[in-house]
């Protein structure tokens, strides 16, 4: 795993959401891979704790990502201590509810996460990347609910993913444009913290929660993040593109197929 991401070792990483689940393992390869990384959550002790298991590769970093002035400051810090070669878009919180009849608190904080947050992000961050010599990328972490018909029992997490999915494939474009390449990363259900995510919820959202374990359990018992890690290392180190590490046995690649037909067979020319 040291030999990987060759191309980038000896530059430096920011992983949004790292205290915990996906972007804790994705903070931690990238500095088994040689690269220094700016851990960021919004809890500061979650993100010292990553950074201190780390050592002297990491630093901690505390800031809201649905603020966009806090993006801001943070970048404006981190500037100072040189460019990023490597920017991961991961923070994200899971939000098990209604669109017409979910709470606003919570329906904002979904949007403001999962959405705004990536929009912010790219916004601050991506122009640390200007004065970066060697490959700079740039990744998204989305999910493979953005692939499927947006239905079951929590739509507006569904809606949330969809829109972080689009973000993220539109920017690409735009990433393309400076020399930057990007990767989409779309997960199954993983052993993450994503749908405790409340108990980290800015007081504006409500005050912190804690997720009932009944309802966690079957992300508790899940396969674990850092078996994407290989593939992710390798799309990255292939110039980036889509990734979804799906552990369903097929579902998701069926779902998004017929997802496709559907839409497919609903254009009209005229």
């Amino acid at each position: 795993m040291g030999n990987e991401l060759s191309h980038f070792r000896g530059k430096r990483a920011l992983v949004t959401g790292a205290g915990d689940g996906i972007g804790e393992m994705l903070a931690k390869n990238l500095a088994v891979a040689g690269l220094s990384v700016v851990v960021q959550d919004i809890r500061i002790e979650a993100a010292e704790r990553v950074a201190s298991e780390i050592g002297d590769a990491a630093t901690p970093l505390a800031f809201d990502v649905s603020d966009r002035e806090a993006c801001m400051t943070a970048a404006e810090e981190l500037a100072t201590e040189g460019p990023l070669n490597l920017l991961w878009v991961n923070a994200g919180v899971g939000v098990g509810a209604s669109i017409l009849k979910g709470r606003p608190s919570a329906i904002e904080w979904a949007i403001g996460v999962n959405v705004l947050g990536a929009v912010w992000t790219t916004q601050a961050f991506v122009p640390l990347m200007a004065s970066a010599t060697g490959p700079r990328h740039v990744g998204f972490t989305a999910s493979s609910a953005a692939l499927r018909k947006a239905e079951g029992a929590h739509p507006l997490y569904a809606t949330s993913k969809h829109a972080t999915f689009a973000f993220a494939e539109s920017l690409s474009g735009e990433l393309a444009n400076e020399g930057i390449a990007s990767t989409i990363l779309c997960p199954g259900l993983l052993n993450t913290k994503i749908w405790d995510g409340a108990r980290a919820r800015p007081e504006r959202f409500g005050g912190p929660r804690y997720a009932d374990p009944a309802l966690s359990k079957q992300w508790d018992e899940a396969k674990s993040p850092q078996l994407m890690w290989p593939e992710i290392a390798q799309t990255i180190e292939g110039g980036g593109g889509y990734l979804t590490c799906a552990t369903d046995n097929g579902e998701t690649r069926q779902a998004f197929k017929v997802r496709a037909e559907a839409i497919a067979a609903r254009i009209v020319q005229i």
